[in-house]
């Protein structure tokens, strides 16, 4: 009498290492990109600048701040919104800042991503920490929301990218 365990075994040896389940296309050979053909991608798929992503959480922060003042008529949820904004955009600009330096190789290219992300993240925990003191009466459901608007751009700034290449198909 085979239990449950033998017979996972007996199924597990009748696969031979390496084939293939049926459902699957075979691989096809890896042939890497000669200069020009790498060239020709490049053109024909622009990388966007962390720029331009900064600029609109900045505009948006904004808009979210007006929003916030519109509503509630009162300086200091505007305040809040705004403070909201620079702890996204600063730090934001610092991962964008040390993200277009040049890097040497791919290693040290991952190793600067490395560093200047934690930078960013210890920045928008420290601004976010000193939050109380620099805005009196601090309303953080309007920081809050600003925050989690303003980094909700990077994720529109992907679609739109995907949409704007889209139309040059």
């Amino acid at each position: 009498m085979m239990n449950s365990i033998g017979t996972a075994d007996a199924r597990r040896e009748s696969v031979t290492p390496g084939a293939s389940w049926g459902d699957e296309e075979p691989a096809a050979a890896f042939k890497p990109w000669s200069p020009q053909e790498a060239e020709v991608w490049r053109k024909a798929n622009p990388s966007s600048s962390p720029w331009r992503v900064v600029a609109a959480q900045a505009v948006v922060g904004l808009v979210c701040a007006a929003v916030a003042w519109a509503f509630t008529r009162q300086g200091v949820t505007a305040w809040s919104a705004l403070y909201g904004a620079a702890a996204v955009v600063l730090p934001s600009a610092l991962l964008a800042r040390g993200m277009t330096k040049r890097a040497r190789n791919p290693m040290a290219m991952a190793a600067g991503f490395m560093f200047w992300e934690m930078l960013k993240i210890g920045v928008a925990v420290a601004m976010l920490a000193i939050a109380v003191r620099v805005v009196p009466n601090l309303s953080w459901p309007a920081l809050l929301v600003t925050m989690v608007v303003c980094i909700k751009v990077n994720w529109v700034a992907l679609l739109w990218r995907g949409r704007r290449s889209d139309k040059k198909a």
